[in-house]
Order: C-alpha cells, then structure tokens, then sequence
C-alpha cells in the first residue's frame, strides 16, 4: 500500500466513521473523460447484481445535486464531507416526490472507476449505501485546482 492509499484509506474512514455515508464528471474546466460516472454505475450495478440486488438507474436531477456538491468540495467552499446532506436530500424528496430512502457516498482522489469504487466497497458505511434498498441514483465528479477528483454519488429510493 502506497503512501497515498494509505492516507485515501484513512480519509476514508473517517468520513464513514463522522457522517452519513456517497457521478457527470465535472472540473472547473470540463473534464473529457463523460464516460467516468458511468463506468461507476456500471461498477456499483456489477456488484449489486453479485448480491442479488436490483440496479440503479442514474437520475438527471440527483446527478446535477451530486455534481453541485462535489464542485463545492472540488473549490472549498465546504470541506470534504457532507456538509449540507440534509438540505440536499430535501430539495431532491421535493423535487423528485415518493422518495423514501437516501443515503451519500463520497470520495476524494481516486483516478479511475475501479479505484473509487473498491474503496467505497472496502468502507462498511459507504458499502452498505451500495448494497442499500435504493433504485435511483446520481453521480458528480468535480476536479480541484490540484487537479484531485471530487467524487458524489447519491441513493434513493424512489417509490412509483
């Protein structure tokens, strides 16, 4: 284990330990790599599938939420973590309506799809949001000025 993964690793955990537990691939200057949230979705569904567990669908709406909250992780106009979950799931349960389930992953360094999401899935907290009753989902990845992605993904269940 590298310096770096070792310090994403605890980072990591730290998140999972102080917060509730959460892809378009945004920069403050577009990123060309579109197809990254999908490779993530296509990730998380692979593993969900593994656990007998239905897919999630990406959600236009949840994603730009996410990609919102990534930008502001990507700038420091918050700090890392989940600073305004709460707000957040509300304006999506308003927006969205019937949603009765909602959960946060989110990230910080990861370069590819496989990474983040073998993190996610070595983090029980992040895991669990995973392997959650959820079937729509949204995906924001912002980089900083240090050119470090910012990842959120975002769980709900939305009831028909």
């Amino acid at each position: 284990m590298t310096p770096r993964t070792s310090l994403l690793s605890l980072i990591l955990i730290v998140v999972t330990i102080f917060s509730v537990p959460s892809f378009t691939f945004a920069q403050n200057t577009r990123h060309t790599n579109t197809d990254l949230p999908a490779e993530v979705l296509k990730l998380i569904n692979e593993h969900r599938a593994g656990m007998g567990l239905g897919p999630l669908k990406m959600n236009t709406t949840i994603s730009q939420a996410a990609e919102k909250h990534s930008r502001n992780m990507a700038t420091k106009k918050i700090p890392f973590g989940h600073d305004g979950f709460d707000g957040r799931m509300k304006g999506l349960r308003d927006q969205l309506k019937n949603v009765t389930g909602w959960a946060e992953n989110v990230a910080y360094g990861p370069q590819t799809a496989p990474e983040v999401v073998d993190m996610w899935l070595h983090s029980p907290g992040h895991k669990k949001n995973i392997e959650g009753d959820y079937n729509i989902t949204g995906i924001g990845i912002v980089k900083g000025a240090d050119g470090e992605p910012y990842y959120t993904q975002i769980f709900l269940k939305k009831e028909k």
